[in-house]
């Protein structure tokens, strides 16, 4: 059975963070593990409080996990500091974990701050350089190049611009965009444009840990990253389309949609 491990944050209310990871890996058929970073309480609505978690507990989830059940893919969410994205990356590093999809959660869904100021700096200088793909959104990936991103040429640059970094490839996610929800995928060579028709719905909690989770899960499973990609976003398109409504904001999606 292919693994995969993600190192996010927790989500209490199930839609978003490690809880969304693992149900995507188990959607996917493959076993997921987790290293926790940071614990939140949060609902649809609002994130109420985030502790994050020292970055000793961190690496020593990750050393326990890959000394007993080495992951096929490596998926990383929400890290919260500087401290703890050096320490990841360290670890990532040490351990040469495979194909890291690297999700460059910023800000929650309700808008709370889930990255230190100074750890976006930390972000770009320590772990971007590990990313098999990075999949910023369109403020993280404004936040990440210096770019202002209006349009999908606007994409392509910013994915251009964060392989420059030093991931092999980049994902930017043009979901903040109008029109059709269209993603620029750069892999160094050549760019591609991954379509969805747009689904007028306010359930889209955990959509990017969602998609990064497929990605990663994928990956693990021996697919190319381009295809990879697209069927990760025809999942997530699906899961969007038949959320089950839950919460008085924006609520989870389907992670098991046509089950």
């Amino acid at each position: 059975m292919r693994t995969a491990l993600t190192i996010a944050g927790s989500d209490s209310s199930g839609g978003a963070g490690i809880q969304a990871d693992l149900k995507t890996f188990a959607a996917h058929g493959v076993f997921g593990m987790s290293a926790i970073t940071a614990v939140t309480a949060q609902n649809t609505t609002s994130v109420i409080m985030v502790d994050t978690l020292s970055p000793e507990m961190v690496v020593a989830q990750i050393e326990a996990v890959v000394m007993d059940i080495p992951p096929d893919a490596t998926k990383i969410g929400m890290l919260g500091t500087a401290r703890i994205v050096e320490a990841v990356a360290a670890a990532v590093a040490h351990h040469r974990l495979p194909y890291v999809v690297l999700d460059t959660v910023m800000v929650s869904k309700s808008h709370a701050r889930l990255l230190d100021d100074n750890a976006v700096a930390a972000l770009r200088d320590h772990l971007i350089p590990l990313a098999f793909v990075i999949t910023p959104n369109v403020p993280e990936a404004e936040a990440l190049t210096g770019l202002t991103i209006t349009s999908v040429a606007d994409l392509h640059r910013a994915a251009v611009r964060l392989v420059e970094l030093g991931a092999r490839a980049a994902l930017v996610k043009g979901g903040h965009l109008p029109g059709p929800a269209i993603d620029v995928l750069w892999d160094g060579a050549q760019a591609f444009e991954l379509g969805a028709p747009r689904i007028d719905s306010v359930h889209t909690h955990g959509t990017g840990c969602t998609l990064s989770s497929a990605i990663a899960a994928q990956l693990a499973q021996g697919h190319d990253l381009v295809s990879a990609c697209r069927a990760a976003k025809i999942y997530v398109t699906d899961a969007i389309a038949q959320a089950p409504g839950l919460g008085k904001g924006a609520g989870p999606v389907q992670h098991f949609p046509n089950s």
